[in-house]
């Protein structure tokens, strides 16, 4: 059963990434009228091309995860078979 979760967790994958796309391009819109700068944008500031980076790992990580959970959450519902591990493994 696991196995058949895989196509739906990367469907839900792609969904995630391009949400968590559209909630940077609004939270980036609020913090500056210029599109965010790549890192080999030579004329952007350093400072700029990092918060840009930093704001965009974080928004496409906190998506991605509340995604995939929801995700799991459903599917659990829908089986009676949830998709991972039980436990986070002991260190």
């Amino acid at each position: 059963m696991k196995l058949i979760y895989k196509p739906f967790g990367i469907i839900l994958g792609i969904l995630a990434g391009l949400a968590g796309r559209q909630v940077f391009n609004v939270v980036w819109g609020k913090l500056d009228d210029e599109e965010p700068p790549e890192a080999t944008t030579e004329e952007a500031p350093l400072k700029k091309v990092v918060l840009a980076a930093a704001l965009q790992g974080a928004i496409f990580a906190t998506v991605r995860a509340a995604v995939n959970r929801g995700g799991a959450k459903g599917y659990a519902h829908l089986t009676g078979v949830w998709p991972g591990e039980k436990r986070p493994d002991p260190k």
